[in-house]
């Protein structure tokens, strides 16, 4: 299944709900583009909703951490909500875990931002 991407507005902070995969190709691109775009117009809080995403490989992890350091050189937050099982195990094996602004639910991700 390929990567979904669904935007709303939550107290001036763009969540983006995530579903599928975010892997080589079509599901990493799709990612860049919609950050990019966000940041872009001016959005400085950018919340990723990852309860929905089953997978990701090496490259859609590159993405994220390339998404970060893009949000942060362009003066943007980004942080993480709601991991799988499967993508939590990842970032920490990685030692990513230590990089994002993780959260497990949206209130207190929302209310970070202030």
């Amino acid at each position: 299944m390929a990567l979904a991407i669904a935007s709303r507005e939550v107290d001036g902070v763009t969540v983006l709900d995530l579903s599928g995969r975010i892997t080589l190709g079509e599901g990493s691109v799709q990612l860049r583009d919609a950050i990019r775009d966000l940041i872009g117009k001016g959005q400085r809080r950018i919340l990723l909703d990852l309860g929905e995403v089953n997978y990701i490989d090496s490259s859609g992890l590159g993405e994220l951490v390339s998404a970060f350091t893009t949000a942060k050189n362009q003066g943007a937050n980004l942080k993480l909500l709601k991991l799988t099982k499967k993508v939590h195990d990842l970032l920490q094996l990685t030692k990513l875990y230590t990089v994002f602004d993780i959260y497990d639910d949206e209130a207190s991700a929302i209310a970070s931002f202030k």
